[in-house]
């Protein structure tokens, strides 16, 4: 492109040499020098774009702000506060959460450099301290109001595969029954559960198995000593269906070896509903039986705030013989009540238990929970 600028020039410097000196040569010659400009930066030229931007502070004023995002009316958005105890009270709970989760998620922090002696600890730390208050009520008994609290330190070291896990309570400890039911109860119908805290290896087998070695203890006077391996794997059967397996063995010092199967299947059924079907089974070393649960669940998110789940289950055992133990029905509703740890749950369920004859048992609970934690986004759907 510059080449044929520059033959252009030289052309019109020969005509002037010959005597073509009029106005219009004069005139070619400048146009030609000045293109000859432009075309030696043409390379650097891009279109210029004019972004009409607006100040953050009109972005987030509360007009412009999506009605989901907010839990009171459009006309109360400058109202003042009113003055009540429960304002009081929810604003101390607030304040609670911004003091207590940093320092729920330092202390992991502060142990994971302690224990591997780096000067800088890992990511994907999962401790979380669960405060809760939940009351339920039955045919012809008053509400129950209580405490409940859960915990979990878990903790990477600097070997990456190494962990070091600290819990108010494990699975394996608790017996299948009240395990599919959890949200059901409240502390004085679930099993006392004894803190455990053990070292955890973590790999894989192939590219799709994870697997986990534990080896620890329960923390009480004399300790009980156990171990458990879990390995679990999740896959896609076609474009609909996702599956997902979990086998896990598992020794306790005090009451034996024992062993547990679980699979689940899962898949969208349109209009936001996701449909799940789970299969339990897990051998109890020191009743010699089996014990067996199968769970039907659908789930839905209403929107940013709700999830609701109704369930249908049935639950067996293997002795004397095979036969059923209880069926039971309930729906979850759960609600966020602010940011991403304070939560409200009101499950209304029906138990048929067999020792009832199979009568129906129905309760209603209702629970507020404070989940701490250093996570950005707890799945508040659990």
């Amino acid at each position: 492109m510059k080449r044929s600028w520059w033959t252009l020039v030289e052309q019109l410097s020969l005509r002037l040499k010959h005597g073509f000196r009029s106005g219009l040569a004069f005139t070619l010659m400048m146009t030609a020098f000045f293109l000859l400009g432009i075309s030696s930066n043409s390379y650097g030229m891009e279109p210029v774009f004019v972004v009409d931007e607006h100040p953050i502070s009109d972005t987030l004023m509360p007009e412009k702000l999506p009605l989901s995002f907010y839990t009171f009316d459009p006309e109360e958005y400058w109202a003042e506060p009113r003055e009540s105890y429960w304002l009081n009270f929810s604003n101390f709970i607030l304040r609670q959460e911004r003091i207590q989760s940093p320092k729920v998620q330092s202390l992991g922090n502060w142990a994971d450099r302690a224990l591997s002696g780096a000067n800088h600890n890992l990511p994907n730390n999962a401790s979380y301290l669960r405060i809760g208050f939940a009351t339920e009520s039955e045919y012809g008994d008053p509400a129950k109001f209580k405490p409940e609290v859960r915990f979990r330190l878990d903790i990477p070291t600097a070997k990456r595969k190494l962990r070091l896990v600290i819990e108010s309570e494990s699975d394996e400890l608790i017996p299948l029954e009240e395990r599919q039911r959890d949200r059901q109860l409240t502390k004085p119908d679930r099993t006392s559960g004894q803190t455990t805290g053990a070292v955890r290896y973590l790999s894989q087998i192939g590219d799709a198995i994870n697997l986990s070695n534990d080896i620890g203890a329960r923390l009480h006077f004399p300790p009980d000593a156990f171990w458990r391996a879990t390995a679990e794997k999740y896959w896609k059967a076609d474009a609909d269906w996702g599956l997902r397996a979990q086998q896990r063995f598992y020794y306790y010092h005090q009451d034996g070896w024992g062993a547990r199967s679980w699979f689940s299947a899962s898949r969208d059924v349109g209009n936001g509903w996701r449909f799940w079907s789970s299969t339990e089974l897990e051998w109890v070393h020191r009743d010699s039986k089996f014990v067996a649960a199968q769970i039907f669940s659908t789930a839905k998110r209403l929107n940013n705030r709700s999830v609701i789940t109704p369930r249908l289950g049935v639950l067996g055992e293997s002795q004397p013989g095979w036969r059923t133990t209880a069926a039971f029905a309930d729906l979850t509703w759960r609600y966020r009540v602010y940011s991403d740890w304070l939560f409200a749950d009101l499950i209304p369920a029906l138990t048929f238990p067999r020792e009832e004859s199979f009568k129906d048992q129905g309760s209603v609970v209702f629970r507020i929970e404070m989940y701490f934690t250093g996570s950005v986004n707890p799945d508040f759907m659990n």
